[in-house]
């Protein structure tokens, strides 16, 4: 029975691998083209295995330069610009979903081999540069034996870190370069199977509320919807109190939150539903609105239905919203950082930096790079631009982008590159010696 399975899914691989994607669709901005559904037992794909990035760099704007500015690090993924300019990186790998069907059990060993082999790190690590050349005076580990940390944020003299299974926080005073509490936990968060494990976070910019953003346990509801409570959704949580509300739902895997900053809103980026062909779902960057539900998994993009759930709610469907922008499908957006003070100026003022971790399930892959996403007043206004690339190659990934950090004092962008395990550095050339 085994034998049969499996060799029935080895075909639908090979005939899955014929498909290709239309490259006459627009599959960003305000209205992408949605094309029907292609539903498939295994998507097509291309397996990219990590080549190195050697003597090479991403390749960036002109009047920019990029640099390496922290090797050999643990899986980082997502960083905090402390406000001494400390840079904090959280390291670090999660998720115990045991494979539940013969896509799964093959999806495993493509997944990992597009991934680091590094242990996880389960940290996080400090960066001083205090000269802003690049090449930071000290590096530490500021705290370990954490439990999957991924979203960061500083507010009143605490860092808080959310781990995969509880929100925590850490009192930090400038000049600190270890740790000297131990973490103290501020609100458990769902972590039963942890399909998606990444748990992000911003703070609001009064300061007063915090928000986590948790993932979905599936792809699209079949480990049953009972394993879903208080998954594919962001919360609220109080800070001084610890006490939460659920702000969104439907919102399959919310990787990233950030606050834009001439609004004050909650903005996210989002990672969509797989196997309705390499075109379907766009993942998406969208504010997150209060009360609003997202379609997940009953239906996406706003009101289009995915035939796969049973049972359906039309009445709930009849509700859900479509996001703000997207992003192309299978991106995998993983990095939200929002250019402050005028940013880097000219084309870089207003807008969104974005990491693209990158497709595992498309013949021509999508996404590694960071994108840029030109605002005004508040919103998207304009098509994406391409600000680093020279991840992907036609022999592999040098490296797959997560958290993106912009920092207004210094006017520098920092990417982490979770398959390479290294801190890219973006300045303007002129500020670089």
């Amino acid at each position: 029975m085994i034998r049969t399975t499996l060799g029935v899914c080895i075909a639908a691989l090979v005939l899955a691998a014929c498909g290709r994607s239309d490259p006459n669709l627009n599959e960003t901005g305000a209205r992408p083209d949605l094309p029907d559904v292609r539903e498939t037992l295994i998507p097509p794909m291309r397996v990219t295995g990590p080549t190195g990035w050697g003597d090479q760099v991403p390749t960036v704007p002109a009047g920019f330069t990029v640099t390496a500015m922290a090797t050999d690090l643990q899986i980082p993924r997502q960083m905090l610009i402390l406000p001494n300019g400390d840079i904090l990186i959280a390291e670090g790998r999660g998720g115990n979903a045991p494979a539940l069907r013969p896509k799964d059990i093959i999806a495993g060993p493509i997944k990992k081999k597009g991934n680091t082999q590094v242990e996880s790190g389960n940290r996080l690590t400090l960066l001083r540069d205090a000269d802003n050349d690049g090449r930071p005076e000290v590096r530490t580990v500021f705290a370990d034996n954490l439990d999957a940390p991924y979203g960061l944020a500083f507010v009143d003299g605490y860092i808080y870190v959310a781990n995969q299974d509880a929100l925590v926080r850490i009192p930090w005073t400038p000049g600190q370069t270890r740790a000297t509490a131990a973490p103290e936990e501020v609100t458990k968060l769902p972590s039963q199977i942890n399909h998606h494990w990444t748990k992000s976070l911003t703070v609001s910019a009064d300061g007063q509320t915090l928000y986590v953003g948790i993932g979905s346990n599936s792809n699209v509801g079949e480990r049953g919807m009972a394993v879903e409570e208080e998954r594919a959704v962001v919360w609220a949580i109080d800070r001084a109190t610890g006490a939460r509300r659920t702000m969104a739902t439907g919102i399959r895997n919310p990787t990233a939150l950030a606050i834009e900053p001439t609004t004050g809103a909650v903005w996210a980026v989002v990672n969509e539903r797989d196997e309705l062909g390499p075109q379907l779902v766009p993942d998406y960057l969208t504010s997150v609105r209060e009360g609003a539900f997202y379609g997940w998994p009953y239906s996406y993009w706003g009101q289009n239905i995915d035939p796969r759930v049973r049972p359906q709610k039309p009445e709930l469907v009849a509700t859900a919203v479509a996001p703000d922008y997207a992003l192309g499908a299978h991106v995998a957006a993983l990095g939200l950082s929002f250019a402050t003070q005028g940013g880097f100026g000219g084309g870089f003022t207003e807008g969104a930096f974005i990491g693209e971790h990158g497709s595992w399930n498309r013949q021509d892959p999508s996404g590694y790079k960071v994108t840029w996403v030109p605002f005004s007043g508040g919103r998207p206004s304009g098509p994406p631009v391409d600000f680093a690339t020279g991840f992907l190659t036609e022999a592999g990934a040098r490296g797959r982008p997560v958290g993106v950090a912009f920092d207004p004092t210094r006017r520098i962008l920092l990417v982490a590159d979770d398959l390479s395990n290294t801190i890219w550095r973006i300045a303007p050339a002129r500020t670089t010696p």
